[in-house]
């Protein structure tokens, strides 16, 4: 199902080597997010699909308060 996401959106995987799982939780974090919110939500189109992943987007990057980055959204911490 991920790679049918993937492909939908374009997105390219990128694997860290084998034993280095610093960037692990992430990935496994978003991973859940996509499939919980995106893969069995019940949309009809791609393009509802398309359009709800980048809502959920926008909202991670410019409202979401993350306390990793001193409980800032992140476009405000990258500025």
């Amino acid at each position: 199902m991920l790679d049918k996401c993937f492909n939908t959106f374009n997105i390219q995987r990128s694997l860290n080597k084998k034993g280095c799982p610093y960037d692990n939780a992430v990935a496994e974090a978003t991973f859940k997010i996509i499939k919980t919110k995106f893969i069995k939500g019940e949309f009809i189109t791609t393009g509802e699909l398309q359009q709800a992943f980048v809502a959920y987007a926008y909202c991670y990057n410019h409202q979401w308060l993350h306390s990793s980055l001193g409980y800032l959204p992140e476009v405000e911490f990258n500025k």
